[in-house]
């Protein structure tokens, strides 16, 4: 069955993830409209898959001729297309689920579950093929994990066209910081119980480096359980291009009950055992847009409904809200979900 979807927004990820993986799936989706808040962008786009170039996003989610909405960019619209393709019945497929505002998180939410549609959210470093590949070593060779280590550099925010700021409710410092808690958990396979938090404030008016401390402990065991030490930050000026990328550190690092891994996005995993050494290179595999693309059709297709995704990224703002907690408050902050 061929998924026709109509495009709302072209992100940073449009030429190197949605369009080369929409190119290899046409034979499963079928574009019929594009809305950017670059018009010219959309007519390009439009042309090129033989779509209709649109103004507005509400339009596009009532078109009797769209299956579901792909919303590929947070732009300055927020979650509004999310809203109206719940009021159109449309499944959703959303990059920017990581991008919603806290005061927001909570009605989004309840609309996605009373409309009934399904809604998968973006999560590339999940499936990743070096991270689905780390998951079979944990199940096979390498043991439960006892200690992460996840560290990003970030560049200096960018803006938009003539010089405006592109729209993020946060800094990109806090939305890497939400991904990566949702990796980590996604790995370990269980749910936080606490977590803390500290942050690097050089000039009093933004942060230049944050961190956050994951424990997966038992409640009244804290310490005893697997723990995550997830950090990023931007304390390299964008002019010093060779040092932001000089010797960067794995996207992760996993260390486990017989073994060790380290990885690097988006396909090679480097793992230590007994017998030594393993390196492997899993390029031959289906890109990260293709398989997230594949999902989300099967995931409309089918009979069984998808809302899981929006669940995990409402935990994953709500661990980063806790560890500003924590650093403000400098305690321990305990996670009920």
């Amino acid at each position: 069955m061929k998924l026709r979807v109509g495009i709302v927004g072209l992100g940073d990820a449009w030429e190197s993830r949605h369009r080369p993986a929409l190119r290899a799936l046409s034979d499963r989706f079928e574009i019929r409209a594009f809305c950017a808040e670059v018009a010219h962008k959309a007519e390009i786009a439009a042309k090129e898959f033989n779509a209709s170039p649109l103004d507005g996003f509400r339009s596009l989610a009532a078109r009797e001729d769209v299956d579901a909405v792909l919303m590929l960019a947070p732009a300055w619209y927020g979650p509004a297309p999310i809203l109206a393709a719940c009021d159109a019945g449309k499944a959703i497929y959303c990059s920017a689920a990581l991008d919603i505002e806290p005061r927001h998180a909570s009605r989004i939410k309840e609309r996605v579950e009373a409309s009934g549609v399904a809604f998968m959210a973006e999560f590339p470093r999940r499936h990743a093929p070096a991270t689905l590949r780390l998951k079979e070593l944990i199940a096979t060779r390498l043991g439960r994990p006892q200690l992460l280590f996840c560290h990003e550099r970030l560049r200096k925010e960018e803006t938009g066209p003539n010089g405006t700021r592109r729209y993020q409710p946060f800094s990109s410092a806090t939305r890497e910081l939400m991904e990566l808690a949702d990796w980590c958990r996604y790995v370990v396979d269980q749910e936080p119980t606490s977590v803390m938090g500290v942050e690097h404030d050089t000039d009093g008016n933004d942060k230049d480096y944050q961190m956050l401390s994951l424990d997966f402990s038992p409640e009244d065991r804290p310490g005893r359980g697997p723990l995550a030490q997830i950090s990023c930050g931007r304390y390299l000026p964008r002019s010093w291009r060779d040092a932001i990328s000089f010797r960067a550190p794995s996207a992760l690092q996993v260390v486990c009950e017989r073994g060790a891994a380290f990885v690097d996005l988006p396909s090679q995993v480097i793992w230590f055992d007994e017998a030594g050494q393993h390196i492997e290179s899993l390029e031959s595999e289906r890109p990260v847009g293709e398989q997230l693309l594949t999902q989300f059709h099967r995931a409309v297709t089918s009979l069984v409904r998808k809302i899981s995704d929006l669940e995990d990224a409402y935990r994953a703002l709500h661990v980063v809200l806790a560890a500003q907690t924590s650093c403000q408050e400098g305690r321990r902050v305990p996670l009920d979900f």
